[in-house]
């Protein structure tokens, strides 16, 4: 009898598809359709009946936490789309028996290429341009205030991981100076192989021209960006945010783009996701939003799920998940 593996996120039926093409024989794959629960109840029994009948789940956006993983009285492993593992309860996982892995680097690239376009759109006015043109208005010197080159700037990142080296890499080419704040700095050897060197977060919001976020979520990120921290920031600066969106918090960055104290800013990611129909982001001024994709590229699309399969796969054998990408 196949063996099981649920797909948490409801995704396009035409990616399912390219999903199963993938998978590894004797395993079948079911999926979340897509759907609008009027509660979070409905949110939640949906979850539970899908994973119910799984010996394997994976999530890339959907919190799992100990309810959840309650009900999959089969599950065996549960598997992250991607990196982040705060929206997964690995204490309930662990409790009960269920191991946990990830793609640990899978979306480097494509997040870090992301965070490069958010840069450069933010210092060079090109959403405003856009929308002026397609409200009619032929716009050169107004359109979103002055811009600026990404050459030869300053860019402070905050955590500096996979994602954020590759981000290191790819700003040498505009001879950019790279700083980078986290708990612990790297061995000399390894801040010259990526063109980045450690600061104090007091230095690096004072020197940086754009601070990137790269940090993962804990109590110790948790709304790191706050009134103080904006402060701090230099006059003008970007703040740019693929990280998480707890890491800001959203009513200090409205108040910090509304008094002029920064240039402008970008987030694919927020604090509470899908973003509300109403929510103050929407229309701010010098503020560039997106609806968490900076980790989607077609072309990283079938690497990352043949490498989910292979790790299930190797579980499913009894051998060891790939290195690196087991979390318990």
């Amino acid at each position: 009898m196949p063996e099981t593996i649920a797909l948490l996120d409801a995704i396009d039926e035409r990616i399912v598809e390219r999903m199963r093409s993938l998978l590894p024989p004797g395993f079948s794959l079911i999926h979340a359709r897509s759907c609008d629960p009027t509660t979070k109840a409905g949110e939640q029994e949906r979850l539970e009946g899908l994973i119910a009948n799984a010996d394997y789940a994976i999530s890339g956006q959907i919190a799992v936490d100990a309810r959840t993983l309650r009900a999959g009285k089969r599950l065996k492993l549960l598997h992250k789309w991607g990196v982040g593992i705060d929206n997964l309860d690995l204490e309930a996982a662990r409790s009960l028996g269920i191991r946990v892995a990830r793609t640990t680097g899978s979306n480097a690239l494509p997040v870090a290429e992301f965070a490069l376009g958010l840069i450069l759109a933010t210092l060079r006015n090109i959403p405003q341009g856009h929308r002026s043109l397609n409200e009619g208005r032929w716009e050169q010197s107004s359109a979103g205030g002055t811009p600026f080159l990404l050459s030869g700037k300053t860019v402070g990142m905050i955590g500096f991981g996979a994602i954020a080296r590759r981000l290191a890499g790819l700003l040498r080419g505009f001879g950019c100076e790279s700083l980078y704040h986290k708990p612990r700095p790297l061995p000399p050897e390894e801040e010259r192989r990526h063109g980045a060197r450690f600061a104090s977060l007091a230095e690096l919001l004072e020197r940086s021209d754009i601070v990137s976020l790269h940090c993962p979520l804990d109590e110790r990120t948790r709304h790191l960006v706050d009134r103080d921290f904006l402060a701090a920031m230099k006059k003008n600066a970007v703040l740019i945010n693929v990280a998480r969106g707890e890491v800001v918090v959203e009513e200090a960055l409205i108040e910090a783009l509304a008094q002029g104290r920064l240039r402008g800013a970008a987030m694919d990611v927020f604090e509470i996701e899908p973003l509300a129909a109403n929510s103050p982001l929407l229309g701010v001024d010098r503020l560039i939003i997106t609806p968490h994709i900076a980790a989607m590229a077609a072309d990283n699309f079938e690497p990352t799920v043949r490498r989910m399969f292979g790790n299930i796969l190797a579980f499913s054998q009894g051998e060891a998940i790939r290195k690196g990408d087991a979390v318990i």
